[in-house]
């Protein structure tokens, strides 16, 4: 067996004597890893410049990169799509990309891939960065690959009380019961902090932006938590009722929902209360199946529009995205939105063909692929059996997929090919 030492001193000189064992891919140097980049799409491209500095910049400065990777990818690709000769290679990855995401959806196929995650149920779902993480209805959460559906951690909570809500980054996974904040340390198996119990009222919803936790509660507050104080730095009355809901935009702006149909805005660093919006159809709103969207610079709304005949229980899209809005409730059914108009671009159940079963090696975990069935506009939503729509309780959106939970023991990932 080779000592750990050896093998890390020819790492460091670059060399790849003896069959290459102690070589590395950044011995390569530039002009190499740029020719091995040329040949990749720009997903993956995309996904190697997340990998380290060095290829970060290669990919996004190099001269010889983008004079190689424009050739690979000729602007013909999309005709909608201009490209002018001084727009930096990343923007043109970014819109590249967006715009297959796009297509995918609205032009290409799917399927569905569904597993049992959970011995009871799950009812909420976040996906980020290639994984997903499902749980609420115990006091477990479960992490998934979005790639390959595959197990891969749980953390639980030792709280007496099950988890109401949760959501992760790659450093972390915070999750809120009703009386106390769990965070788990994602590279140390017990690195768990919890708070003090009656730090704040009881919490019904929650969302974090480093290295802040807002905690919106029954009493209709909000209440800011400092992740390394480990104490409420603020309390925010944010609704004349329960918030229900909540996240903290890339603006530093909380913007919270209750049940009685409303939405307030406020500033998270201020705490200052700066908008408070009505819908025309409050208190009922999305309970009547109307999504609803306003501008945030001049808190003017945009369009209101019923978009199914029950109620939405989840709204999501893609960071970057602003064309696409997916949306699924009540009715089981999962619908993609124009973000400008509210207008339904498409609409998707499963087909209720045969499953076709996915081998797996992860062993008591069975993966079956579904069929999804694209629904007309005149199509009569009841007349659907129920089991092929059963609720969507959460969804979550990725590149070219979305994740859904449905108050049962599966989940399920679609996955839509341009």
């Amino acid at each position: 067996m080779e000592a750990s030492g050896g093998g890390s001193k020819r790492r460091a000189s670059g060399s790849g004597g003896g069959g290459g064992s102690g070589a590395s891919m950044q011995s390569l140097g530039a002009d190499l890893l740029c020719a091995v980049f040329a040949l990749l799409d720009h997903f993956a491209l995309v996904r190697c410049s997340a990998v380290c500095r060095s290829w970060n910049r290669i990919i996004y400065t190099s001269a010889l990169m983008r004079d190689l990777y424009y050739k690979r990818n000729p602007r013909v690709k999309d005709p909608n799509m201009l490209v002018p000769s001084e727009m930096p290679i990343k923007k043109y990855l970014e819109e590249l990309a967006m715009n297959e995401h796009r297509s995918a959806f609205l032009n290409g196929s799917a399927e569905v891939h569904q597993w049992s995650g959970h011995p009871e149920r799950a009812n909420l779902c976040r996906m980020k960065r290639g994984e997903i993480l499902t749980g609420v209805g115990d006091k477990v959460l479960r992490l998934w690959s979005a790639g390959s559906c595959q197990y891969l951690d749980e953390y639980r909570c030792p709280d007496a009380n099950p988890l109401i809500d949760f959501d992760f980054d790659e450093n972390k996974i915070v999750g809120l019961s009703s009386s106390r904040l769990c965070i788990w340390r994602r590279d140390e198996r017990k690195g768990l902090f919890q708070s003090r119990e009656g730090i704040f009222p009881r919490g019904l919803c929650m969302s974090y932006i480093d290295p802040e936790v807002v905690i919106g509660c029954e009493d209709g507050r909000a209440c800011v938590f400092d992740m390394y104080s480990r104490s409420c730095s603020r309390i925010i009355r944010l609704q004349n009722g329960p918030v229900t809901c909540l996240t903290i935009t890339d603006e530093q702006l909380i913007v919270g929902g209750s049940t009685f149909g409303t939405i307030a805005v406020a500033d998270l660093t201020s705490g200052e209360r700066l908008a408070f919006l009505k819908s025309s159809f409050a208190p009922t709103g999305s309970t009547s199946g109307y999504a609803h969207c306003w501008d945030l610079r001049t808190l003017r709304p945009l369009w209101e529009m019923r978009v199914s005949p029950n109620v939405i229980y989840s709204t999501h899209h893609l960071n970057n995205d602003t064309s696409m809005l997916a949306v699924g409730g009540l009715d089981g059914v999962l619908r993609i939105l124009n973000q400008n108009t509210g207008e339904t671009l498409k609409s998707f159940v499963i087909d209720p063909g045969n499953t076709v079963p996915i081998s797996s090696k992860v062993k008591h975990q069975a993966i079956e692929k579904r069929r999804v069935r694209s629904l007309s506009e005149d199509i009569r939503v009841d007349s659907i059996p129920r089991h092929l729509r059963p609720p969507i309780t959460c969804l979550s959106v990725g590149m070219k997929k979305i994740v859904t939970t449905h108050n049962e023991n599966f989940i399920r990932l679609w996955r839509f090919r341009g």
